[in-house]
Order: structure tokens, then C-alpha cells, then sequence
């Protein structure tokens, strides 16, 4: 909104500082500052008003420390959150821009999934809410929407240039040869573009597409699940999700940058910079929820946040074309949710051998587990920030380590 008119005004009419709108590092920058200022201003009547509908979910009994004291505190939190990135980059993002119309749409389908999940806790005073079959569903949804964006949108191309990229080349105009193959990088490998036809046999080529929609729907279902488990501490996801915004903001902005990208030997993509405006509202907005789900949390984000953070995480990266390194970039959602499967499995496989479940951890997901061995919260969420922020600079790594 502002960023048209500031552009119609730029073009029209000689105003002082009008032109400060046409840079990329000022709108971002912009963005992530309302969005602090959003959640933290807004956030406090927001988390009045849920206290006052007394929208609280059913704490289960899990026999943890600290976990009487959060009985009545309100959840649907995740508001606070998709507010705080909706607004700024309505407010600062071009909104023409086919990437940023992606994510709007994104973020407001997988919150209102979130949404009628928390709700329906709420009013069945239990832990269950919607059936995870239509959260499946919901996410297999955004995953089909993504992929037929990415594949069927004549914008979304990857530009590979045909002659060194000089000062001189740029002035003129570099030759290049835009491509709208599925392709994607691989880490800490020298020559790192793969192909994704490359894992059919060639009378298949035809149906890569298949393939690829198949692959975006998992990841983004797996890391919008991740995050919804590692959602189980004051602090802990929405502190590790804003670690990763900022990576992922990293390698968006490179992405969108000739030069960088031309330096750092990845994938241009034309119109992906404007994202940046985006992921710095989604950390903007992860860390000023913080302010208030920091322990003892104020408010629970809920499911409204927790699916939606994953789900925003994985698009991101899908679209810049590192979604190979969500297993480490996301290596906290990755071993939350691994822990919960070994758990279950181990479980079931003893119980039907011997009779009686085995436990591998205390309890599962992890962070419960160390809750278990006698360790507070909130050194367990200080340490599993540690671990994503040098599971971050490991993904940074990858820009050159290769």
C-alpha cells in the first residue's frame, strides 16, 4: 500500500525523501520494525481480549514442573503473530509481487486451520480439536497451491546469464537465458544443482511435476508438524523460528541480489528480494511475541501460530530453492519430531514383543524429556536456542563450504 503510493509520489512530484521507499533495505528494515511495534503494543490488548472470552485450552497432566501455574493462560496467541507479519507487508511489500501474494495467501489459510484447531479445544475442553486428517488435508492444500504457483507461473523462473556479470554488463543489460526447470541445491557439494527429473527415468520427464508437488507437500507438512511439536515450552518456537527467519531472510535477500548471487555461485531468482520484506515481519513478529511468551508465558501461540510459523518456514525456503537444507536449518523441528517417533515406535514394537511399552526418553517430545531429568524450562529453551543458532550459521556455511 504505502510502497505504490510512495512509488506514484516518487514519480510524480519532487518530495524530499520520497525516494527512500524505492530501496529494499529500508522497507525491510520498516517492516520488521512495525511488526516489533505491533506485537508488542497490540499484543497486550489482544492477549486482554482472549482472557476475557477466558480462551484457555484443558492443560493436560504431565506431571512437569511449572505446569500447574500455566492453567488459565490464554491461548489463540498465534494472532499476535500473523497480524504482526500480515500488516507490515501490506503496509511495505509490493504487493504485485506474485512471491509476496504466495505467502499472504499462505499464512492466512494455515492460520485459520490453526485457528479452528485452538477453537475447538476451547469449546470441547479438550486437548483434541480438529482431527488431524483435516490438518493434513489443510496443509496438503497449501502444498498443491504452492506447487502449481511455482510450476505454472511464467514469472517464477530461475536466470542463468550467458556472459560474466561486470559493471559495464549491467549498465547495458546482461544476455541471459531464464528457466522454469525444477531444480533445487544440494549442500557442501561443489557443483550443488540437482534436477529433479533427475530421480525418474527419462520416459517419465513428463511428470516431474508429479513428483515435485509430492516433495513440496511433505516438506511443508513435516515442518509446519515440527513446529507444532517443538511448540511445548514458554519461548522455545517461536525463539527458534525467528533464528531462522533471519538465515532464511539471508539467503533471500542473495538470491535476489545479482551480484551476490553471481559471487556466491547460487540461483538468481528474479522478484524473490521482495520477500525480504516478508521474512523480516515474520521475525519482527516471533520476537516480539517473544515479549509475552517468554516464562512465564503471558500467552500460548496455539496451533494458530505453531502450524503457521512451520508452514511460512517451509515456503520460504521452497521458493529460494533450499528446501534440501531444512533438515538442518529446521534441526531443532527435525529432532523434536523425530524423538516423538522413536518414542511411539519403540512403544508399540515392545509392547507387542513382550508385552509391556518401553519409553526411549522420559517422555516425548524431547524438551519434555529434559523437563523430566529436573532441568527448568528456561534453561532448556536457552540451550535449544544455541543449538539453532549454530545450526544456522552451519546452513550460512553452505555458501561457501562447498
Amino acid at each position: 500500500m504505502l510502497y505504490s503510493l510512495f512509488e506514484y509520489l516518487n514519480n510524480n512530484y519532487d518530495i524530499t525523501g520520497i525516494g527512500v521507499f524505492q530501496y529494499l533495505s529500508f522497507r525491510a528494515g520498516m517492516a520488521a520494525l512495525f511488526s516489533l511495534i505491533i506485537s508488542i503494543i497490540f499484543g497486550k490488548k489482544i492477549i486482554s481480549i482472549l482472557t476475557d472470552f477466558q480462551l484457555s485450552e484443558k492443560i493436560r497432566d504431565l506431571d512437569l514442573n511449572g505446569q500447574k501455574e500455566k492453567k488459565g493462560t490464554p491461548t489463540m496467541g498465534g494472532i499476535i503473530i500473523i497480524l504482526s507479519i500480515i500488516f507490515p507487508t501490506l503496509l511495505f511489500a509490493d504487493l504485485s509481487n506474485i512471491y509476496i501474494i504466495m505467502m499472504l495467501f499462505v499464512t492466512i489459510f494455515i492460520s485459520l486451520i490453526g485457528f479452528i484447531d485452538d477453537y475447538l479445544k476451547i469449546k470441547n475442553n479438550n486437548k483434541d480439536g480438529l482431527k488431524g486428517r483435516f490438518k493434513i488435508i489443510g496443509q496438503i492444500l497449501i502444498g498443491i497451491f504452492v506447487s502449481f504457483i511455482l510450476i505454472s507461473t511464467e514469472s517464477v523462473v530461475v536466470r542463468n546469464f550467458t556472459e560474466p556479470i561486470t559493471q559495464e554488463s549491467l549498465l547495458r543489460g546482461i544476455d541471459h537465458v531464464d528457466t522454469k526447470e525444477l531444480i533445487t541445491t544440494i549442500p557442501f557439494v561443489k557443483d550443488n544443482q540437482f534436477r529433479y527429473d533427475w530421480l525418474l527415468p527419462s520416459v517419465l520427464d513428463d511428470y516431474t511435476w508429479v513428483l515435485y508437488s509430492l516433495i513440496i507437500i511433505f516438506i511443508i507438512t513435516a515442518v509446519s508438524n515440527g513446529a507444532n511439536i517443538t511448540d511445548g515450552l514458554d519461548g522455545l518456537a517461536a525463539g527458534t523460528s525467528a533464528i531462522i527467519g533471519i538465515t532464511l531472510s539471508i539467503f533471500i535477500y542473495l538470491s535476489g541480489n545479482i551480484i551476490f548471487s553471481d559471487y556466491l555461485n547460487i540461483l538468481y531468482i528474479p522478484m524473490v528480494g521482495e520477500l525480504v520484506i516478508f521474512s523480516f515481519a515474520f521475525v519482527g513478529a516471533c520476537i516480539g511475541f517473544i515479549w509475552y511468551n517468554s516464562y512465564p508465558a503471558q500467552v500460548f501461540m496455539g496451533d494458530t501460530g505453531s502450524l503457521s510459523i512451520g508452514a511460512i518456514i517451509a515456503v520460504l525456503a521452497i521458493i529460494i530453492k533450499k528446501e534440501l537444507l531444512i533438515p538442518v536449518l529446521c534441526g531443532i523441528f527435525l529432532i523434536e519430531n523425530i524423538s516423538v517417533i522413536i518414542q511411539v515406535l519403540y512403544f508399540k514394537y515392545t509392547k507387542k514383543k513382550y508385552g509391556v511399552g518401553k519409553r526411549v526418553f522420559l517422555m516425548a517430545p524431547l524438551h519434555h524429556h529434559y523437563q523430566k531429568k529436573g532441568i527448568h524450562e528456561t534453561k532448556i529453551v536457552a540451550r535449544f536456542w544455541m543449538i539453532s543458532i549454530l545450526l544456522a550459521i552451519v546452513t550460512l556455511a553452505t555458501l561457501k563450504l562447498r
